[in-house]
């Protein structure tokens, strides 16, 4: 009987040290993991954007900071920090870093503003948004990327930022004016109301048109919109009401 319970004492004790050792393992591949993902934002951040000319620090800080591989999906997140667009799901798709930072500067966003963002897809251009501004009001039509991304953002602890599923095409009336407005799906041509919620002085950075797009920059001065084509780009195409008119 003794010679049993000191033997069972053992496994119990050689059984313990293994699930110490499992959950040491786990905890350090972890750590390895979050190193490495932090080492290929740094490089994400040096060679694909600094490199482009990106300069603004608000921008290349929060670029830095965001850890975009937990706005993908998990069989894509080894690919989270590369050049390129990732599919999120729902035919949408997480846009190019560098194309997240040049819009985002495009703004020339110095923190205290109010943004609109038409297209919340994954929630990664709205975590950059919410590095920099005050309030971020971020507009998905697909209800479950709107679900999604909004539980992440929450998860992250990003308490500026507030999501709603609906059709961007009409912006987000009750809480216009804004400092700035981004949009992250083409449509085929400007909004009208998304142009009557910019504020005076602020700055609105839109894909635009079909199959061809250019990403335009309007900026609203004296009741007067100028507008400017900066680079040629594929987005998605804007859904909703955009489609019927």
């Amino acid at each position: 009987m003794g010679k049993r319970i000191l033997l069972c004492f053992m496994g119990l004790f050689l059984f313990g040290l293994f699930c110490q050792q499992l959950s040491k393992e786990h905890i350090d591949m972890n750590q390895d993991s979050q190193g490495s993902f932090a080492l290929e934002r740094r490089r994400m951040v040096e060679e694909q954007i600094m490199t482009r000319g990106v300069e603004d620090t608000l921008v290349l800080n929060a670029m830095m900071k965001v850890e975009r591989h937990l706005y993908v999906p998990e069989p894509y997140r080894p690919y989270a920090y590369n050049d390129e667009p990732l599919p999120i799901g729902h035919d949408q798709t997480i846009s190019q870093p560098y194309i997240v930072a040049y819009m985002t500067e495009a703004l020339r966003l110095k923190g205290g503003e109010k943004v609109l963002e038409i297209g919340t897809g994954s929630g990664y251009q709205a975590a950059v948004l919410a590095e920099i501004a005050r309030e971020v009001y971020t507009i998905e039509i697909v209800e479950p990327l709107a679900k999604q991304a909004s539980d992440i953002l929450q998860a992250e602890g990003y308490d500026n930022v507030f999501c709603r599923c609906g059709d961007g095409y009409q912006g987000w009336p009750e809480k216009a004016p804004f400092d700035a407005i981004i949009v992250t799906a083409a449509p085929p041509r400007i909004p009208e109301p998304l142009v009557e919620q910019l504020k005076e002085g602020g700055r609105m950075i839109i894909p635009v048109g079909t199959y061809f797009q250019e990403l335009v920059l309007l900026t609203k001065k004296d009741g007067e919109i100028s507008k400017k084509q900066l680079i040629p780009v594929r987005f998605v195409p804007m859904t909703g009401e955009i489609q019927k008119k």
